[in-house]
């Protein structure tokens, strides 16, 4: 690809800590959502329902719709989207969590970059 190609794509990442504060709620809306998933085979759905019920992070993986982030963002096209998400230690009084003044707008501390698997 030529500069100028590539210099169109832009990787945008983003990194949320969540509070689970009804886990039967969340995962009633994961197993609904897997549930009304008509192209997930029937093997698949069984082990999807199975690793809802036991993980919140995977729960969560199956109701975050990275297409939805976007909303109507005029001008954009998602081309690849990958995510994942997975139990967080927190501590909202260690530093690591405050608002970072550096320029790249990130809050907290950055760590180690890597590519976020696919759910």
């Amino acid at each position: 690809m030529s500069p100028t190609e590539t210099s169109r794509y832009v990787r945008l990442r983003v990194d949320l800590v969540l509070e689970v504060t009804d886990r039967g709620e969340l995962t009633d809306a994961a197993l609904q959502r897997i549930a009304d998933d008509e192209f997930m085979p029937d093997e698949e759905r069984t082990h999807a329902r199975a690793a809802v019920r036991d993980d919140e992070a995977e729960a969560l993986a199956y109701l975050v719709e990275p297409f939805q982030l976007l909303g109507e963002v005029p001008g954009v096209e998602l081309v690849q989207a990958s995510w994942s998400s997975e139990q967080s230690a927190y501590d909202p009084d260690v530093e690591a969590w405050d608002l970072d003044d550096g320029e790249d707008g990130e809050y907290g501390e950055d760590e180690e970059d890597g590519e976020y698997g696919e759910r």
